[in-house]
């Protein structure tokens, strides 16, 4: 198992998500802005394991591996805490989207790398900006108060859709592929 940089601020992405569940429930009114810090720590890991990995040439199937499945991980654990908080269908609903679309995403991938396609569904500009903005979103929902609605909060919401929008458009854009892929194995 190679344990380079990259694959090791990976696993410590993941290794976060007790302590980013654990802050979330803290009874300090402190909690939502470390919450959110420690979600933009793992965000920020994100980007940097990947440029880590192309930058010292240790792009590992490791790496390919658990990049994605951290990702959805934290996003995962962000949004049901998220909703918890903020119980209403406003923020249940581009959070299911999101979901919906990791699980529907995850196995379109594994189905085409089983017919030897998996490159035609690999990461392409549009899920890369989809997954900025659920960041974004996601941090800014984390650092306010639910039970405050402001601005900053319903920034939050808005780009919180906006990132549910991108999420439907890129999955669009995948099952079109596998589409025109699996129609020529017919």
């Amino acid at each position: 198992m190679p344990l380079n940089i990259p694959n090791l601020l990976t696993l410590l992405r993941i290794l976060l998500i007790p302590i980013f569940v654990l802050f979330f429930y803290l009874p300090f009114s402190w909690h939502y802005v470390a919450t959110a810090l420690i979600f933009a720590f793992a965000a920020l890991t994100d980007r940097l394991d990947g440029y880590l990995a192309r930058k010292l040439k240790q792009v590992s199937p490791l790496g390919e591996f658990l990049d994605p499945v951290a990702d959805k991980l934290i996003v995962v654990v962000a949004l049901v805490l998220l909703v918890q908080a903020h119980h209403n269908a406003w923020l249940a609903l581009p959070a299911i989207v999101i979901v919906s679309r990791e699980i529907v995403i995850s196995a379109l991938r594994e189905w085409m790398a089983e017919l030897g396609k998996r490159q035609k569904v690999s990461v392409k500009g549009i899920g890369k900006y989809k997954t900025v903005g659920q960041m974004i979103a996601i941090f800014i929902l984390l650092s306010q108060n639910p039970e405050s609605i402001g601005f900053v909060t319903l920034l939050g919401y808005v780009l919180i859709y906006a990132a549910a929008l991108l999420t439907l458009w890129s999955m669009a854009i995948y099952l079109q592929i596998a589409w025109k892929e699996v129609k020529t194995l017919s």
